[in-house]
């Protein structure tokens, strides 16, 4: 027994302790003495998910939801490396999300909601976009004061060139080693468009700050700490009380369009709460009809010839292949951080 003892501490000590996924908020909602508890695991913050979550328990009193934020990776690294017990995944990481359904890691669920909604927001009743969201520029309202707003990307490379005391290292974008949507963001701007690799050299030479989140970035932007927030998601600026200090800029070369989903992962054990909060959050952001679903960050006024909308589908498993993950972040490395 002495050696087996002693086994086992050696291969605690080899391994290292079991880390589990880290969490960033844990709230729960609703009725306070109920078995009826949805479980959502998600990376929208709850400032943001508050006024759909709200009125879904408002219509159904007897239920409670228990509200986990995570990053995309590490929502990821919940369900598909841990089998996490949650009813609902909420994420803005559209590949990740298709890699779990792919992976075989998603329920099935059909309602007239999902049946409603156009082929591009529902992969295989199994995965089910409920919002339509930007990718921006957030600008800060004193950095710029005295110079142009840049309403394209080439605008803003020639504004950082040439205002380089300005934006030293006043300028953050995502990190896409830790962030699954800044990932994203970047391998979709990069496949449109090669001024992406321009505009992060420039950004590199300025010694741009990166970011694991819109939120922080947007924070940064509102403090004074950043002049330019590259690639955040408009819906989290448009929601904000403080729109005073700062401008959102949707590019007018092209406008990424990130396509929030919600799927119900094979650990979960409320699938009937599950499949109810989907229809509901459907119903909540496509008052428009079935064919549009909210744009979040656009404020109405966006020409649709200008969207380039992500679709679901296993086009994103592309960038998710090892080789080619580690070639584009080793590109963008070389890029960002000029080492």
């Amino acid at each position: 027994m002495r050696y087996l003892i002693l086994s086992l501490l050696v291969i605690v000590g080899v391994l290292g302790p079991v880390k589990a996924f880290e969490i960033e908020e844990q709230s729960r909602f609703g009725a306070a003495e109920t078995e009826d508890v949805l479980r959502v695991l998600s990376t929208a913050d709850l400032a943001f998910i508050r006024p759909m979550l709200l009125p879904f328990l408002a219509d159904n009193p007897a239920i409670a939801v228990d509200y986990t934020v995570a990053s995309s990776s590490e929502v990821m690294k919940a369900i598909f490396e841990e089998a996490q017990s949650y009813d609902l995944v909420i994420s803005s990481a559209m590949d990740l999300q298709t890699k779990l359904a792919n992976d075989g890691l998603a329920i099935s669920y059909s309602s007239p909601a999902t049946e409603a909604l156009p082929g591009w927001a529902n992969w295989g009743d199994l995965v089910f976009a409920f919002t339509q969201e930007s990718a921006a520029i957030v600008l800060s309202t004193k950095a710029f004061e005295n110079l142009p707003i840049p309403r394209s990307r080439q605008e803003l490379l020639s504004v950082l060139r040439q205002n380089p005391d300005v934006f030293e290292g006043r300028v953050g974008t995502y990190d896409v080693r830790k962030s699954g949507l800044g990932y994203l963001f970047a391998t979709q701007d990069a496949r449109t468009s090669e001024t992406y690799w321009r505009l992060s050299e420039v950004m590199g030479l300025l010694d741009v700050q990166l970011y694991a989140s819109s939120s922080t970035m947007i924070n940064a932007v509102v403090s004074g700490e950043l002049a330019i927030a590259y690639n955040v998601l408009g819906s989290y600026a448009m929601n904000r009380t403080d729109q005073e200090a700062f401008t959102l800029v949707l590019p007018s070369d092209f406008i990424t369009v990130m396509l929030r989903t919600a799927l119900i992962p094979v650990t979960a054990k409320r699938t009937d709460l599950a499949g109810l909060f989907i229809d509901h959050l459907i119903a909540q952001t496509n008052a428009a009809g079935p064919s549009l679903l909210q744009l979040g960050g656009s404020n109405g006024q966006v020409d649709e010839n200008s969207l380039r909308r992500i679709r679901l589908g296993p086009g994103l498993l592309v960038y998710l292949d090892k080789f080619k993950r580690r070639s584009f972040v080793s590109e963008w490395q070389s890029a960002i951080l000029q080492d």
